[in-house]
């Protein structure tokens, strides 16, 4: 229990970071892309939450397990509240999660490996795409964002 305890700190530290960097975007810079074929902002933000939803429900159910569609939204406050609520249930799953389902080899795009593995993968693919996200706000010209993990 140590290392999965571990692991949602490590996780949720970096989760805080997605939702203060929020605090910086305006309904305005929703729908930017850097380039032609770029996720939009709000389509990298929202990628980036549901990946680690369905990282967590893959290794629950033993077996892939697609993320949800996104919920609709209109504005900024809408995204934050929508990427909040489903933080909190995204950190539920991984609290739930057993020994057995963190030990046990699960299959993700051909590959093999234990729960707790396909979780750091997970962890690290939000990571890499946050850094994305830190691009588009310097970007779009906005100076003051927090360090790149929480330690609060």
């Amino acid at each position: 229990m140590a290392k999965q305890n571990d692991f949602i700190t490590g996780w949720y530290n970096h989760r805080k970071v997605l939702l203060a960097l929020l605090d910086t975007v305006r309904d305005e810079h929703l729908q930017y892309k850097p380039w032609e074929k770029a996720m939009s902002l709000s389509g990298l933000v929202l990628h980036i939450n549901g990946a680690m939803s369905m990282f967590a429900n893959t290794v629950k159910n033993g077996e892939f397990t697609p993320p949800a569609a996104p919920k609709p939204f209109e504005s900024i406050e809408e995204l934050k509240a929508i990427v909040h609520a489903d933080t909190e249930a995204t950190k539920a799953v991984l609290e739930g999660l057993s020994d057995e389902q963190l030990e046990g080899i699960v299959e993700f795009k051909g590959l093999k490996m234990p729960g707790i593995a396909l979780l750091e993968n997970g962890k690290d693919h939000e990571i890499h795409h946050k850094g994305q996200l830190f691009t588009y706000l310097r970007l779009l010209g906005i100076e003051e964002l927090p360090f790149f993990v929480s330690r609060s």
